[in-house]
């Protein structure tokens, strides 16, 4: 089979990829069409979670969730590959991305960043076959931007124990999940660390959030944390301070501002098949001005996009990703992905907010895309601290 970019990737961004990275965006896009595709609107309307049998185990069998580290990757690979994974992902389902990007990136980067190599030899492989399925517990009822000072779960060390108390909120897939990580505050020196806590851990108790109208298919949680007792060698070797937990968040961002512009692209796509399906005074409505221009717009949000997490993803791997690269990434690709699914949406007219013409659901996600990892006003004022050198948090 050979290797076509995408007709919205304008300038071929998608060209650079190593001819095995190509390989296996192919093997990717054929099993969304097969496996996700056909069913993603009625999961969401349904707010179902995938099939684990073959939703989860088909992308842990592509080796998606083992990608950035050496005790899975199937191949080595660029952090702008990853961000096409992401971005192919999203584009056919949004919750798809947000599952490869919590079980890749917030589990198994935690463990990557801030666990010792026994527990990086233990864990990493469970959670890259799909054995696992994760959590990332960081977000609490009172603690979302200002985790770095506010967090309030905290954790006491008792022997070769530690007891965990408190609760979050807003944890993806933590009704579901096999095993969460939970950060919490050291009661001894203030400093958060990471901890690896089986969800069957007496205790540990999960609620999922109903009525929730965007990333419907991910399974968001209330967790309580009532006496939880983790042994020592479940404590992150190597988190030491909130440090750890920001350099895990600096590895995820770049990857969900992939993903809001594969959510861009997935609106743009049903967009343009709909104006030249839809006829309108004798004519396709892609013959009108005003529709081409939506496209246009469209694609111009997209491109730019394009260029700017490839060169954030480059900047990975080489060395100088800086938090304000990242953050500067997700605050304007998720801003323009929420102009360019409005415009996809009004193109579509009346039937663009029914499920079935296939902006909808790219419509809705995009409020979660656009909050979660960071909102838009928190990153900008870390690319505001990076420009002045003030902060200006409180």
């Amino acid at each position: 089979m050979s290797f076509e970019t995408l007709s919205s990737d304008f300038y071929g961004y998608e060209n650079a990829l190593t001819d095995q990275e190509k390989d296996t965006i192919l093997k990717l896009r054929a099993f969304l069409d097969k496996e996700v595709r056909p069913i993603a609107n009625d999961l969401w309307a349904k707010a179902e979670f995938f099939d684990r049998d073959v939703v989860v185990k088909g992308l842990a069998d592509l080796g998606l969730f083992g990608l950035p580290w050496a005790e899975t990757q199937p191949f080595k690979n660029s952090a702008v590959f990853r961000g096409w994974v992401a971005l192919e992902l999203a584009r056919v389902d949004a919750s798809a991305a947000t599952l490869v990007g919590m079980q890749n990136g917030l589990v198994m980067g935690s463990i990557g960043v801030a666990g010792s190599q026994e527990q990086r030899d233990e864990w990493l492989p469970k959670f890259a076959s799909g054995e696992l399925l994760g959590a990332f517990g960081l977000t609490e009822p009172l603690s979302g931007s200002d985790t770095a000072q506010g967090l309030q779960t905290v954790a006491k060390r008792d022997g070769d124990n530690w007891i965990i108390n408190g609760s979050k909120r807003w944890i993806g897939n933590g009704s579901i999940s096999d095993v969460t990580i939970i950060w919490a505050r050291d009661e001894a020196d203030n400093q958060v660390k990471g901890f690896i806590i089986p969800t069957s851990t007496p205790g540990y108790s999960a609620t999922r959030i109903e009525n929730k109208q965007a990333l419907r298919i991910v399974q968001n949680a209330d967790i309580v944390l009532d006496n939880v007792v983790v042994p020592e060698t479940n404590r992150l070797q190597k988190s030491e301070s909130f440090r750890e937990t920001a350099a895990v968040l600096r590895l995820t961002r770049a990857e969900v501002a992939w993903a809001a512009v594969g959510n861009s692209i997935g609106a743009y796509e049903a967009a343009l098949k709909y104006a030249n399906e839809r006829t309108q005074f004798g004519k396709t409505i892609s013959s009108h001005q005003l529709v081409q221009e939506h496209l246009a717009k469209s694609l111009g949000n997209i491109t730019a996009s394009i260029g700017m997490v490839t060169r954030v993803s480059e900047m990975l791997d080489e060395g100088i990703q800086k938090d304000e690269h990242a953050a500067l990434a997700k605050e304007y690709t998720t801003s323009r992905m929420r102009e360019t699914v409005a415009w996809c949406r009004e193109l579509l007219g009346g039937n663009g907010i029914v499920l079935d013409y296939g902006v909808m659901r790219h419509f809705a996600d995009a409020e979660a895309i656009y909050s979660y990892e960071g909102t838009r006003e928190m990153n900008t004022l870390i690319v505001g601290r990076a420009i002045t050198g003030k902060a200006a948090f409180v």
